[in-house]
C-alpha cells in the first residue's frame, strides 16, 4: 500500500485543533477558483510513501500535540485515495494519535465511510451555499457535500465547518445565513470558521503558468470579516 503525497508539515497549527502534524495528498479533480495549491492537482505528481513511512515520522512530534493535537491529512483531496489513508489513520490509532481528515467532502462511497471509521473529526469546506456557484467555481454539485455532511451527521463525527469568504461571491448576507442554517442544523458542527480569501498562492500560479482565476478578486477587509462573523454567530 502506497499513496502518493504532496508534502509534509511537520508542526502546522492551523489544520484542525492543537499541533498537528499535516500531511497533504497530491492529486485531485477540482479546480476551486480560490485553489491555493494548484501544485496538488496532479494525480501523477508527488513522491509515494507507505502508511508507516509516514506514522514513523509523526510518533516524532508526538509529544508536542499535547491533549488537542494529532495528524490532519489534507490535499489535495485526500478522498481520492481512502484506503491509503484509512490505513494511515488506523496506525494513528495503535500509537494513540488523533486524526482529523482535511476535505471537500464531494465524494461518498463504501472506501470513504470506512476511512471515516477512523477519522476522530473532519474539517469541511462548504465553499459556497448556491449551487451554481459550486458548478462555476469548484466543480462538483453543493448537494454532494451536504449528503457528505449528513453522513458525517448520522455517525456523530465531530466537524469544523470553513468557509473561505471571497468578496462579490460569498460575502453577502443572504450567503451567511445560508451557512448558518447549515451550521445549526447538523448538530455534528461544532466549530465554523470564516477565513479571509488571499493571494499568496499567486506566486505558485506563475510559476506554473498558468492563470489563478481569481487574481483580481480583492481580499476581505477586517470590518468585512467582523460583520459576516456577527450575522453567523449572533
Amino acid at each position: 500500500m502506497t499513496g502518493r503525497v504532496h508534502s509534509i508539515q511537520s508542526l502546522g497549527a492551523l489544520d484542525g485543533p492543537g499541533i498537528r502534524f499535516v500531511v497533504f495528498m497530491q492529486g485531485c479533480p477540482l479546480r476551486c477558483g480560490c485553489c491555493h495549491n494548484p501544485d496538488t492537482w496532479d494525480f501523477s505528481g508527488g513522491t509515494k510513501y507507505a502508511p508507516q513511512d509516514i506514522i514513523s515520522k509523526a510518533v516524532r512530534y508526538k509529544e508536542y500535540f499535547g491533549a488537542e493535537g494529532g495528524i490532519t491529512v489534507s490535499g489535495g483531496e485526500p478522498l481520492c485515495q481512502p484506503e491509503f489513508v484509512r490505513e494511515l489513520f488506523e496506525l494513528c490509532h495503535g500509537e494513540g494519535i488523533n486524526t482529523c481528515l482535511d476535505t471537500s467532502g464531494y465524494i461518498l462511497n463504501d472506501s470513504i465511510k470506512e476511512l471515516l471509521k477512523v477519522t476522530d473529526r473532519v474539517l469541511l469546506d462548504i465553499k459556497y451555499t448556491d449551487s451554481e456557484q459550486y458548478k462555476n467555481h469548484v466543480g462538483c454539485e453543493l448537494e454532494k457535500v451536504i449528503d457528505f455532511l449528513g453522513y458525517l451527521n448520522s455517525q456523530k463525527i465531530p466537524v469544523t465547518l470553513r468557509q473561505v469568504i471571497i468578496p462579490t461571491l460569498n460575502d453577502d448576507e443572504e450567503s451567511i445565513l445560508k451557512l448558518k442554517e447549515i451550521k445549526n442544523k447538523y448538530t455534528c458542527i461544532d466549530k465554523t470558521e470564516l477565513l479571509a480569501f488571499k493571494k499568496i498562492c499567486q506566486v505558485k500560479y506563475d510559476k506554473m503558468g498558468i492563470e489563478f482565476p481569481f487574481a483580481d478578486i480583492p481580499s476581505p477587509d477586517k470590518e468585512t470579516m467582523t460583520r459576516l462573523e456577527k450575522l453567523l454567530f449572533n
